[in-house]
């Protein structure tokens, strides 16, 4: 099939930054586009060559957005997997496939599928409803601290808490969650793993991640981690096999967290370009976005190995600032060498909103890091 300048159309659904990223991809080969976000705002619809507002989770939209494309993928989970899956029985060409997104969108149904597979991740206990979680606790079932995970809908670190003590289960949403043991982790890592059509694979370097404590959201990604060469063989090979289980199609992002013994554990996965790439952009001799293109359409992968070495400094909204977004002082992190901000188009900034990202590419790993603190904290996402 003839991709490039055609009558193909790719259909993604979703319309935030991740799906504008896949959009410069796009262009760059000039693949049509057809996108559907539930936003008029989208950061899409400046770049894509249609633009339909829907519901992701509406059966009929998201089945009638699909009809008229020949390949549709996602920048989001949270989509309909119904009509995903019966635009898949008419020939559309879905991916991730449906059976792999039926899996990954449940918290428990992934966690189930790590023990049912032999994939080692953290004890976990699955309730119909948070309010169950009480007698467990009072029977012994279960001991704090543990962490909270709605099982449906959690993204950018919503539905996520760590439980200390049973009240702070009271502000809780009444719904389908897991309970996962807390692991006494030192590291938590990341490995992005690409599959095409006809299944050829290849994994991106092992990625080191620094989160925020309060927000649960990543704030530092740092390519290559900075750990020994042994524990890297051992994530790498962890999520080879989560994929090769999963039978998934373009990215597949596998979080890990590296124990204080050394162990692998499987946190959970996102299938589709994921935070924890966006360093490929500057750093890789392809980046996510194009990869994922790749993978999708079948066409030959990219080189994976990175250029030199990379971070990634998320921007977020100030805590006490909602409304029309100003960047404070990004002037002065564009005079810092190797700096590349990257703005997601988002006009309402809100506290910890996920508003952009800033690259810092540099030979030297331990310069990188340190010119990526003083971005983090020179820069400033607050409202006017």
């Amino acid at each position: 099939m003839n991709f490039f300048s055609s009558s193909f159309k790719l259909g993604i659904l979703g319309g935030g930054q991740l799906g504008k990223m896949l959009l410069y991809e796009t262009r760059k080969w000039d693949i049509r586009t057809k996108v559907m976000d539930a936003s008029t705002d989208a950061p899409c619809r400046i770049a894509c060559n249609e633009f339909i507002q829907g519901n992701l989770l509406d059966f009929d939209a998201v089945y009638n957005f699909g009809k008229d494309v020949d390949v549709l993928t996602i920048e989001i989970e949270n989509v309909n997997v119904d009509a995903l899956e019966k635009l898949e029985h008419e020939g559309v060409k879905v991916y991730p496939p449906t059976k792999t997104l039926r899996t990954i969108q449940n918290k428990a149904t992934q966690k189930l599928f790590y023990t049912d597979n032999d994939i080692p991740t953290s004890p976990f206990t699955r309730f119909a409803y948070t309010s169950e979680i009480e007698d467990s606790i009072s029977n012994g079932g279960l001991r704090y601290p543990f962490v909270w995970k709605s099982a449906q809908f959690g993204y950018d670190g919503q539905g996520v808490k760590i439980i200390r003590k049973l009240a702070d289960l009271d502000e809780l949403p009444n719904v389908e969650c897991i309970a996962e043991e807390m692991i006494n982790f030192k590291n938590e890592l990341a490995v992005i793993v690409v599959r095409n059509t006809v299944g050829k694979v290849k994994t991106y370097p092992v990625v080191e991640m620094e989160f925020h404590p309060e927000a649960n959201q990543v704030e530092y990604v740092i390519c290559p981690a900075r750990i020994e060469e042994a524990v890297a063989k051992k994530a790498t090979e962890v999520a080879l096999r989560v994929s090769e289980k999963l039978e998934h199609v373009g990215l597949l992002a596998v979080e890990l967290f590296q124990t204080k013994d050394d162990e692998i554990l499987v946190n959970e996965v996102a299938p589709r370009p994921h935070n924890s790439g966006h360093y490929s952009i500057e750093a890789s001799y392809t980046n996510q976005f194009e990869q994922h293109i790749r993978a999708i359409l079948g066409l030959p992968l990219g080189k994976t190995k990175s250029k030199v070495a990379g971070i990634m400094v998320n921007l977020v909204g100030a805590e006490g600032h909602m409304g029309d977004v100003v960047y404070e002082n990004i002037d002065a992190i564009l005079e810092m060498d190797g700096v590349t901000p990257h703005i997601y188009g988002k006009k309402q900034t809100r506290p910890f909103r996920k508003m952009g990202h800033v690259t810092i590419v540099d030979e030297d790993m331990g310069k990188a890091r340190a010119i990526a603190q003083k971005v983090k904290e020179t820069i400033k996402v607050i409202s006017k």
